[in-house]
């Protein structure tokens, strides 16, 4: 044996013995890692049985002998590449399904079975005999139609693997792009190597593939140990980043546009990967026609954006790599359905159903702090109670539903004549109350009078209906030097309501605690 072809059998041993440890470290290993490790076995334990095959028909000493060790080594060698394929694959999030796997394995099958029985059809090899010049364990081939098929199928396996890690290169993070290079290097030695030896520039006679799978076996070790492949992935990190349900916006330093998620584009479908790395503000003005930029600079600070019928709470966050700010982070959470739940309960806990102004708990909370206020300013504030006139006798004569538009009638005629700075609200059955700051008793008397005569002149109208409205009216004042609370400050208003419906309705009486009670 001499030493050239010695030194051809130390380097297949040594990528036999390197790809060996690395399955059974592996194996040892499999429960501290995820499923994907099993297209990762399966890959390598085939590319240590090609490494062995071929080892030992270097020291075959019968064509027979080489024969059978050119068996073993396509026991293993047609399976890796699209092993290798399959495993690239799900390590970048692609979809393996059980047809895909069948398809790419069923070439490598077919292989085997011809390379078995070539002596009978010689579709693999037209020809496999010893290398005349060199002689054993040399050998000479003539390659058959099959021969092509599987070296065609083997390469593209490989180059479809590498190009996908080279596609998935850009938007892969820093931290786990070691991983991508080791595997782009596990495909591109073996792959270049197999051309180089197909374009016959390589010692004649000699695989030199299993030669150099030491290299990627090295490679994979490092790969393993220091950026912990199989544990944490891209694939990993993709599936949290688009499994997320508010929308990521990432921006680099310069707040140039470099990543999105599924869900930001679920929110903002004109997104697309044709916009990364333009500048973050006049790509976001495009796309929604907001002209109120984001407060970026505002780090933690959550904003609320209303886009559309769509209303979103944004904040911002620092991307961080250590200790350096990489970049930034946009997070979107959509609020839509929230503010409407808040707007269907604020309506429901602060205004009447029925005639949708505001209710007896809504007064109570606004009048308080209106209290609070006039007391601080000094200024008056009157309350004036109002009551439907017989309006019991109404509901029996006419029906509730005609109670009902009644108590809409008045209100809306109310609200007409009082405006928007009036606190006005149903303060129960058919009775109104009404708050006025900066207004006196006399002056609150003054538009009570207005609003009644506004009620008394517009009667109800409904289909062939028409039905005359009056109210009672009761106002009290707030004293500030005596601080009443505003339930006595309603108590007051209600005595003097008493008094205009003992005194014939449809009037106004004002509450005075010297006199009890003035018209």
């Amino acid at each position: 044996m001499t030493s050239q072809l010695t030194a051809y059998i130390t380097l297949i041993c040594t990528s036999g013995v390197l790809n060996l440890y690395l399955c059974i470290h592996i194996f040892m290993k499999r429960h501290l890692y995820s499923n994907i490790t099993i297209l990762f076995f399966l890959n390598i334990l085939c590319s240590t049985i090609y490494c062995f095959g071929s080892a030992f028909a270097l020291t075959a000493s019968t064509l027979e002998e080489m024969k059978y060790w050119t068996l073993i080594q396509y026991l293993g060698m047609p399976f890796s590449p699209p092993l290798g394929l399959l495993f690239v694959m799900q390590y970048l999030g692609r979809k393996i399904t059980k047809q895909r796997v069948i398809a790419l394995l069923a070439i490598p099958f077919i292989t085997v079975i011809m390379v078995a029985t070539n002596d009978f059809h010689h579709l693999h090899y037209k020809e496999f005999a010893i290398h005349p010049t060199l002689g054993l364990p040399f050998s000479v081939i003539e390659i058959g139609f099959w021969y092509l098929v599987h070296g065609m199928f083997t390469f593209g396996s490989m180059f479809v693997a590498f190009i996908l890690l080279i596609s998935k290169w850009k938007e892969t993070s820093i931290q786990y792009r070691p991983q991508v290079f080791a595997l782009m290097v596990g495909q591109f030695v073996p792959m270049a190597t197999a051309f180089v030896y197909l374009v016959g520039l390589t010692p004649p006679g000699i695989d030199p593939v299993p030669m150099v799978i030491w290299i990627t076996s090295l490679l994979y070790f490092w790969s393993i140990s220091k950026t912990r492949l199989f544990a944490v992935m891209p694939i990993a990190k993709d599936a949290i980043f688009h499994s997320i349900s508010d929308g990521v916006i990432v921006l680099d330093e310069a707040h140039h546009f470099i990543e999105f998620n599924a869900a930001s584009k679920r929110m903002f479908p004109q997104f697309n990967k044709s916009m990364l790395g333009q500048k973050f503000e006049g790509m976001w003005r495009t796309v929604t026609g907001d002209t109120n930029p984001l407060q970026l600079d505002s780090i933690g600070v959550t904003q609320e954006m209303r886009l559309k019928e769509h209303i979103y709470q944004v904040r911002t966050a620092p991307l961080k790599h250590g200790s350096f700010n990489k970049g930034l982070l946009i997070i979107f959470t959509e609020i839509t359905e929230l503010k409407r739940l808040q707007s269907q309960l604020e309506q429901q806990a602060y205004f009447d159903e029925l005639t949708q102004i505001y209710n007896r708990r809504a007064f109570f909370q606004q009048c308080e702090q209106k209290l609070k206020h006039v007391r601080k300013t000094q200024e008056p504030l009157s309350v004036i109670l109002l009551d439907i006139d017989y309006f019991k006798s109404v509901n029996d004569t006419y029906g509730h539903l005609i109670g009902d538009q009644i108590l809409k009638h008045v209100a809306q005629v109310c609200q007409h004549v009082l405006g928007k700075n009036a606190l006005f609200a149903r303060f129960g059955g058919e009775e109104f109350v009404l708050a006025l700051e900066g207004y006196s008793a006399e002056e609150g008397k003054e538009a009570a009078e207005q609003v009644r005569r506004e009620i008394e002149s517009q009667p109800l109208v409904s289909d062939d209906l028409v039905i005359s409205v009056t109210a009672s009216f009761g106002v009290a004042q707030a004293l500030n030097e005596q601080e009443e609370t505003l339930t006595q400050l309603l108590n007051q208003a209600d005595k003097a309501l008493y008094e205009a419906k003992e005194n014939g309705r449809n009037c106004v009486y004002v509450y005075s605690a010297r006199k009890h009670l003035i018209l």
